[in-house]
């Protein structure tokens, strides 16, 4: 299953990372690789509580674009 991950620095130098598709999956780091290993483990966890006949009602159906303005 390929999901997207966002990840901001913050102001206050921590790495953000939250997963669109799956509402409320979020995890944070001290530097970028521990906040992509950390949202990987959230996600897991996340998807661990939904029964596979009902993980496509529970992604939700959004599209990533990247702009130029």
């Amino acid at each position: 299953m390929r999901l997207t991950l966002i990840i901001q620095l913050d102001e206050d130098g921590r790495f953000n990372a939250y997963c669109p598709e799956l509402i409320g999956c979020a995890s944070w780091g001290t530097t970028y690789e521990d906040a992509v290993k950390n949202i990987k483990e959230a996600i897991e966890l996340h998807l661990e509580d939904i029964p596979k006949t009902e993980l496509k009602q529970h992604i939700s159906k959004i599209k990533i674009e990247k702009i130029m303005v």
